[in-house]
């Protein structure tokens, strides 16, 4: 255990090297561009330059000697030893049943940070490649992360967390993603359905992250590594998960549509969880988003708070994750939206209608608030941006009225078009087609840049550009029919019948083209959402 927080420790002698590298580096820079008329600031660059070379020169030969002593061969198999002898532990622990529970939780913080030093602070001289059992032993670390970190004899917090993280973490690898890939398909099957509960009362957001990577790769768009417009930037730490080339695994998505398609009680729990939070993730954006834009708009000076903004972006991630799930259900297991046979397939698809619609409406209105605030290029909401967000969306839409069968792409069209919240505006603004402006309204200006799908030719192929093209084709003929069959518009109510034990409540919502539902009942199971046409002042 010494030995392994030695490692840790020693880790930020590289990062301090890097750091001063880094400020030499700049402070030579800025030597180059002082005006020769300014011998003071040159004089003060050039006593920076001596300290920073001094102690990088220092550094260097402290990491070389660290390099020999402490990341040698020798240090490196006494760590994979350690390894090995907590995996043996934890197996044997597993077998003895309900006494698993009391077995230390050091072997499992040990076996996690045993295996994240050989995979992140050794040199590649000395790889974990090399050592002897090397495929084997990432196979026995796999299954134990895959059927613990779900176990119910684990009640500490920190360690479920901790388990959570390093299961996260170990698909975004694709040889460690392949040791998941080598358990026992009994292991593989039941861990998918432990990803695959419904995300209420327990933390969702590692979960639906691990979905996430093992879908990136396969969605619309989604096969880029870093955002397009934040190539032109240096990432903190390449060597995040995250920022890892995508390594889709088919084989689990198998399995994910397999326990989708039998399992009629899953799948319903499961997808509702991920609309709910979508929902409240994006409601959540929105808001904050809000805010910001007021504080800047301010004429007195102010700062908005940096945590507010790591919030806010954060939801803006959740949301896009969110909606990169759904588009991973919608492909693999279509028939759960459009096969009306299942009892719950209809109130799925108009949920997700709606909260598609919603999330367009949002983002794709020029010189709204989603806009704005984009353009203010924040520091901490570096992340939010048209391309994440709108891709994600497209390609539930190409699945569900491009990539599919005639009754299906006729069932998704009638609902997409029947939920009051559609605009064909936002599908064309996808192909940069600008919004009319509206009397009175400023014009943009000259030099700004519309959103479209078709600048980002290095992420989006041209099959699935003729797709979103089809789709809107699609969309704005039925659109026409729609119009045309509909002689007179007739306002809808929509009442809210919310039973409960013996009682009932009825609430008049109002216009379904502006309901605003109750926060506490929207979560809930026991509400009926009922709609009349008014004929007459009466409700028939």
């Amino acid at each position: 255990m010494c030995m392994e927080m030695l490692v840790f420790q020693m880790v930020g002698v590289s990062d301090d090297v890097n750091e001063y590298a880094l400020a030499l580096k700049d402070t030579e820079e800025k030597m180059s561009r002082c005006p020769k008329r300014r011998r003071d600031i040159y004089d003060e660059l050039v006593k920076s330059q001596k300290v920073f070379s001094e102690k990088l020169n220092h550094l260097s030969r402290r990491l070389a000697w660290i390099n020999v002593t402490i990341y040698s061969k020798e240090k490196m198999q006494d760590i994979y030893w350690l390894l090995q002898v907590c995996i043996r532990t934890i197996e044997h622990g597993d077998r003895i049943g309900s006494l698993f529970a009391f077995m230390p939780e050091f072997y499992l913080s040990v076996v996690m940070n045993s295996y994240s030093a050989l995979k992140n602070y050794f040199s590649p001289v000395n790889s974990m490649e090399d050592l002897p059992g090397y495929e084997v032993t990432l196979t026995r670390l796999a299954a134990i992360l895959a059927k613990h970190f779900a176990d119910s004899r684990i009640v500490g917090t920190d360690i479920r967390d901790s388990l959570m993280q390093a299961l996260a973490s170990y698909v975004c690898y694709p040889h460690s993603l392949r040791a998941v890939e080598r358990i026992p398909e009994e292991q593989r099957i039941s861990m998918m359905k432990n990803l695959l509960a419904p995300y209420e009362q327990r933390p969702w957001a590692q979960t639906n992250w691990i979905l996430v990577r093992l879908w990136r790769g396969c969605g619309f768009g989604y096969r880029y590594t870093r955002l397009p417009h934040l190539l032109k930037t240096k990432p903190e730490d390449a060597n995040l998960p995250s920022l890892q080339k995508p390594c889709p695994s088919t084989l689990l998505q198998r399995h994910m549509a397999d326990l989708l398609r039998s399992d009629r009680e899953m799948a319903p729990s499961f997808l509702n969880s991920v609309l709910n939070q979508l929902n409240w993730a994006f409601s959540e954006f929105i808001g904050m988003i809000q805010e910001i834009q007021q504080a800047a708009e301010r004429l007195e000076r102010n700062f908005v708070d940096s945590r507010q903004l790591k919030v806010c972006a954060t939801c803006f991630d959740l949301s896009v994750s969110l909606l990169r799930v759904l588009e991973m259900t919608v492909t693999l297991a279509p028939e759960i939206f459009l096969d009306w046979s299942r009892p719950s397939s209809e109130l799925l698809l108009r949920r997700l209608a709606q909260l598609l619609n919603q999330v367009l409406n949002r983002v794709t209105a020029e010189r709204n608030l989603f806009d704005r605030v984009v353009n203010l290029r924040l520091p901490g909401l570096e992340s939010v941006d048209h391309y994440p967000i709108l891709v994600a969306v497209t390609g539930i839409l190409v699945r569900l009225l491009v990539d599919t069968d005639f009754q299906g792409a006729e069932r998704a069209t009638a609902v997409l078009l029947a939920d009051p919240c559609f605009q064909l505006r936002s599908i064309q603004y996808l192909l940069g087609h600008t919004e009319p402006l509206v009397l009175g309204a400023a014009s943009p200006a000259a030099d700004k840049k519309h959103f479209s799908l078709q600048s980002y030719t290095d992420y989006i192929s041209q099959e699935e550009l003729a797709k979103v093209e089809q789709m809107l084709g699609h969309l704005s003929e039925e659109s026409k029919q729609a119009a045309a069959s509909t002689l007179v518009s007739v306002p809808v109510l929509l009442f809210l019948v919310y039973y409960k034990h013996t009682s009932m409540k009825t609430l008049t919502m109002g216009s379904a083209s502006a309901v605003q539902l109750p926060r506490e009942l929207l979560p809930s199971t026991d509400c009926l959402f009922v709609s009349w046409v008014a004929k007459s002042g009466s409700i028939w």
